[in-house]
């Protein structure tokens, strides 16, 4: 009498084989969620994609090129603020720390949120021009008629000066834009979800 046929036997290696794909999976996961906190620490690093360096401290020296820095001062459409810099434009020595206030003031006649985001062009300056002090990243709640004045402290790194390819650059402009926010997120125009650009990175 035949015997019966025995079951075919699992493969040893397939539990391996399942908890390196699962771990694969959750390692492209994690990745994903990273990209976007890494990119903007890489860009604030090195001023990739116009985004200025962050300093903790003065220049240490100052040198004798002179540029000029522009301030623009933008209020996407929805969140009915009026925002300007006390000047549209200064000179100083590259490597010389400056401070320039920025006045934003609530025209609507309710309590309203806003946080800013900014730029700097051309981007191949943006390596350069160093932050020390900004109230960008940071949301305001203004009271209606409420004025705010809030400073931005930087210097161009003096380290301009040793790439002789940037010699004919004269000036630099610092660009914000203040947008409704929630939760420390900007909003898009008249509804309740985080601006987000081209590649899904919000717009900060």
């Amino acid at each position: 009498m035949d015997k019966p046929a025995s079951a075919p036997q699992r493969p040893q290696n397939l539990g391996r084989t399942a908890l390196i794909c699962t771990g694969v999976v959750m390692g492209m996961t994690g990745l994903s969620f990273a990209a976007v906190p890494l990119y903007d620490m890489f860009c604030r690093a090195t001023g990739f994609g116009g985004t200025p360096k962050i300093g903790t401290a003065a220049a240490g020296k100052i040198l004798d090129r002179t540029m000029s820095v522009r301030f623009d001062a933008n209020v996407a459409p929805g969140l009915g603020w009026k925002f300007e810099a006390e000047s549209s434009e200064i000179k100083l020595r590259v490597g010389e720390t400056k401070t320039v206030f920025y006045k934003i003031t609530n025209r609507t006649d309710r309590p309203t949120t806003g946080i800013a985001s900014y730029n700097i062009a051309p981007d191949k300056g943006a390596a350069f021009f160093v932050k020390i002090q900004c109230f960008c990243f940071t949301e305001h709640t203004l009271q209606p008629g409420e004025s705010l004045e809030a400073p931005v402290v930087f210097y161009i790194d003096p380290e301009i000066a040793d790439k002789r390819e940037l010699d004919g650059l004269k000036a630099i402009t610092l660009s914000y834009t203040y947008f409704a926010s929630k939760s420390g997120q900007p909003l898009a125009q008249g509804g309740g979800n985080p601006v987000k650009d081209d590649a899904g990175k919000t717009n900060l």
